[in-house]
C-alpha cells in the first residue's frame, strides 16, 4: 500500500482530537501519550470518554450522574440513563445572520439561510406540527428533496419528540408505501417536483397516489413552482407556507425528553425484502455525530460541511448534525453531473468548502471523466475529502491526490444506516495508505472475528463491535420483542454485533473492507471479497462499471463478473483476456471470472451501491421482493438467465 499524505506536526498539534485527547488525560488523571493509547482508553474507560465527550462538546441538557449502567451484556447496557435534553436544541444552539445553509439546486435555485431565518422557521413550523396535535412519538414522513425546507422541517420534529423518517423524491409509490407503510406517520411531506440532470421531474400523480394510501394530511414544499396547484388538489393538502402561516416566529420550545428518546427511523436498503426499519436515539445519534464530525473530520465553528446525498441516506442525517459544531451547511440537490462535471467543484470553489463528502462511485466517475479539480478550482480551504457508500479504491486514492488536492485528508469511512454513522472512519493526525480506512472511530470497539469468534490480527473475516455504543439503534419499529433485531446482528457472534463486512487489519492499524459478507464469493471453498475485483476494474477506461457474483455451479461455485463498457467497446476475446489479466495480476488467480458478460446497464441503489445479492437471485432464477429500492430496477431484466445461457 502506498502512503499518500502524512499530516505535519502544526496540523496533528491543532487538530481537536488532539486536543481532546489532551483534555481528556488532564480531566481523568491518565496517561494518553498518542492516538492509540487514546482509542484504547476510550473503549476500556466508555462511561468516562462519552461523559467527557458530552462536557467538552458543550452538550446541552441535563447529563445525569450515571454515563454507562454496564451490564456485561451488549444488548443490556444503558448510556446516560437519568439525561434529558433535546437534540433540535443542540443543533439550533447558534444564532445570528451568519449562513447557516447554503443551497444549490443544480443551476435552477440557489437560496442562503442564516441561523436566525431557520430558527424562525423551525419555531413556526414546530406550533404547526402542535397545531395537528403532533406530540413526542408521533412519526412524520417526508418525501423531499435536499432543501432547506427539509432540515427545518426535520429539526422541528426533533424539537418536539416527534420521530422523522425521509425519503427522496426519485423512490416510486410502492417503495414509499414500503417505508412509510409500516411506521403509520401522522403527516406526509412531499414536494411539488424536483430537478435533475436539468429536467423538472413531476411527482404529483405520485403525491395524488399516496395521500389516500397514507391516510394523514399532507404539506406539500415549494421547489419546482407548483405547489399551491398541487396542493389544491389533495383532499386534505396544503402548502408548507400555508401550514405555517397563521404561527408567527417565536423561540422554540425545546421539549427535553430521554438520551434514547426516538430521533429518526431510516430504512435497509430493502433489495431483497421489504426494508427494515431501524430506530435510532436523539442522544446517541448526537453524541456520535459531535465525535465523527468534530474529532474525526476536524469540523469546527465556521467551517462549510458538503456532503452529497439526498434525503434517503443517512448521509442527509449525519450531514444536518454539522449544525451542532456551529458549522454551515452546504446543500446540493438533483445530478452531480448537471450542468456539466464541474458543478460540485464550482460550487466548492464559491463556497470555499472545508469537507467534500461524496461516495466512492462519484470518485470513480470523475477519475473516468478526467477531471481534474487541482487545475481547474482554488480549493484553498478545503481540508478533507470523505468517501463511503462503498470501499474507496487504490484507484480513487491516487486520483484524489494527483488530480483534486496534494494535501487533504481523504477518510474512507464505513458503518451506515444501521447505525447512522461509523464503525471505522478517517482521522486527521494518522498517515492516509493508499486503499485503507484509517481505523476504528473513538469508543467503538471494533475487531475482526474468524469464523469460530475469535479475533484475527491478520487475516479477512467478519466485523464486529465487542462493546455497546451509544449510537447502537433502540431496534425496529414494529419489534416488540427485539427478536428481528437480535436475529439481524447478533445471531452470528452471541453478545457481539456483527455488522455483515468482510474486513481485513492492515499493518498500520487500518482496516480494509473487502465487501459485504453476505456477497462474498466462494469459490472452492475460499472466500475472497468483491471490492477486490473492483479495486483492479476501477484501473481500466474501458469499463464504466460491473457487478460480480458467486454462482451456483456444478456443485461449486462460480465467480461471474457482468460489466457495463463505455460507448464505443465491445466485450470480445482481447478485452476479455485484459480482464482476466487485471484481475489475476492485481488480485489472485482466485479472484479471475469463469465468466466475464457484457450487459448494457448494472443495477444499482439510488445511493449509488451495486446490488449483487439482487443480481444473485436473479441470474439463480429467484425474485428479487423490493425492486422499488433500485435507481434503475429495468436493469434486472437483463440478467436473468444470462450466466446459464453464457455456458
Amino acid at each position: 500500500m502506498a502512503l499518500h499524505f502524512t499530516p505535519s506536526e502544526t496540523r496533528i498539534e491543532e487538530a481537536e482530537i488532539t486536543r481532546f485527547r489532551l483534555w481528556c488525560a488532564e480531566r481523568f488523571g491518565v496517561s494518553l501519550p498518542s492516538h492509540d493509547a487514546f482509542h484504547q482508553w476510550s473503549v476500556r474507560q466508555r462511561g468516562s470518554f462519552w461523559s467527557g465527550l458530552w462536557d467538552y462538546c458543550g452538550v446541552q441538557g441535563h447529563k445525569g450522574e450515571t454515563a454507562l449502567l454496564e451490564t456485561g451484556k451488549i444488548l443490556e447496557d444503558r448510556f446516560f440513563p437519568e439525561a434529558r435534553l433535546n437534540f433540535a436544541e443542540n443543533l439550533l444552539a447558534k444564532r445570528g445572520v451568519d449562513d447557516a445553509l447554503i443551497f444549490r439546486g443544480e443551476d435552477k435555485v440557489a437560496s442562503r439561510w442564516s441561523w436566525d431565518r431557520l430558527t424562525e422557521t423551525v419555531s413556526r413550523v414546530q406550533q404547526a406540527y402542535r397545531s395537528l396535535g403532533i406530540g413526542p412519538g408521533d412519526r412524520i414522513a417526508a418525501m423531499l428533496p435536499n432543501v432547506p425546507e427539509t432540515v427545518a422541517c426535520m429539526l422541528a420534529a426533533a424539537s418536539i419528540g416527534a420521530i422523522w423518517s425521509s425519503c427522496s423524491p426519485d423512490f416510486g409509490e410502492q417503495g414509499v408505501m414500503d417505508r412509510f407503510g409500516q411506521i403509520e406517520p401522522k403527516l406526509f411531506l412531499a414536494c411539488d417536483g424536483y430537478w435533475y440532470n436539468g429536467k423538472r421531474i413531476d411527482v404529483g400523480e405520485k403525491v395524488t397516489a399516496l395521500e389516500p394510501r397514507l391516510g394523514v394530511p399532507v404539506v406539500i414544499v415549494e421547489y419546482c413552482g407548483g405547489a399551491e396547484s398541487l396542493a389544491a388538489t389533495l383532499s386534505n393538502g396544503r402548502t408548507l407556507e400555508a401550514f405555517m402561516s397563521s404561527h408567527d416566529a417565536r423561540e422554540p420550545v425545546f421539549e427535553q425528553l430521554p438520551f434514547s428518546h426516538p430521533l429518526i427511523i431510516l430504512f435497509s436498503s430493502g433489495t431483497t425484502g421489504v426494508p427494515k426499519c431501524i430506530v435510532h436515539s436523539a442522544g446517541g445519534t448526537l453524541l456520535q455525530h459531535l465525535k465523527e464530525q468534530r474529532f474525526h473530520c476536524n469540523l469546527g465553528g465556521g467551517d462549510r460541511l458538503f456532503y452529497y446525498t439526498t434525503c434517503g441516506w443517512m448521509m442527509w442525517n449525519w450531514l444536518v448534525s454539522g449544525l451542532a459544531s456551529g458549522a454551515t451547511l452546504c446543500l446540493y440537490d438533483g445530478s452531480p453531473f448537471s450542468p456539466d462535471a464541474k458543478v460540485l467543484w464550482d460550487y466548492a470553489e464559491e463556497e470555499q468548502f472545508s469537507i467534500f463528502g461524496t461516495s466512492a462511485k462519484y470518485l470513480d466517475a470523475l477519475a473516468k471523466a478526467e477531471l481534474k479539480p487541482r487545475g481547474s478550482h482554488r480549493l484553498d480551504h478545503l481540508t478533507a475529502v470523505l468517501s463511503t457508500g462503498s470501499p474507496l479504491s487504490p484507484a480513487s486514492f491516487d486520483y484524489v491526490y494527483r488530480d483534486i488536492k496534494p494535501d487533504v485528508s481523504l477518510a474512507s469511512m464505513s458503518g451506515g444506516t444501521d447505525i447512522v454513522s461509523c464503525f471505522v472512519l478517517g482521522n486527521p493526525v494518522k498517515p492516509v495508505w493508499s486503499g485503507e480506512i484509517q481505523g476504528p472511530g473513538l469508543g467503538m470497539a471494533v475487531e475482526v472475528f474468524d469464523d469460530l469468534g475469535q479475533p484475527l490480527l491478520s487475516g479477512k473475516g467478519e466485523l464486529v463491535c465487542t462493546c455497546a455504543f451509544p449510537a447502537m439503534p433502540i431496534g425496529f419499529w414494529n419489534d416488540p420483542d427485539r427478536s428481528r433485531f437480535r436475529s439481524a446482528y447478533f445471531e452470528r457472534f452471541e453478545d457481539n454485533w456483527c455488522h455483515g463486512d468482510f474486513a481485513e487489519w492492515t499493518g498500520h492499524g487500518g482496516i480494509v473492507i473487502h465487501g459485504r459478507s453476505d456477497a462474498t464469493l466462494n469459490p472452492g471453498g475460499v472466500r475472497i471479497g468483491t471490492a477486490e475485483i473492483y479495486n483492479q476494474l476501477e484501473r481500466m477506461t474501458e469499463i464504466e462499471s460491473a457487478v460480480c457474483i458467486g454462482q451456483d455451479w456444478d456443485n461449486d461455485v462460480r465467480v461471474v463478473l457482468f460489466v457495463k463498457l463505455r460507448s464505443g467497446v465491445t466485450i470480445d476475446a482481447a478485452l476479455t483476456q485484459k480482464i482476466k489479466q487485471k484481475i489475476r495480476t492485481g488480485a489472485s488467480p482466485r479472484h479471475v471470472p469463469a465468466k466475464i458478460i457484457g450487459v448494457a446497464d448494472i443495477p444499482m441503489t439510488k445511493t449509488g451501491k451495486v446490488v449483487e445479492l439482487a443480481v444473485r437471485e436473479v441470474v439463480h432464477g429467484r425474485p428479487v421482493k423490493n425492486q422499488e429500492a433500485l435507481a434503475n430496477p429495468q436493469a434486472l431484466v437483463l440478467f436473468a438467465g444470462l450466466a446459464e445461457l453464457a455456458g
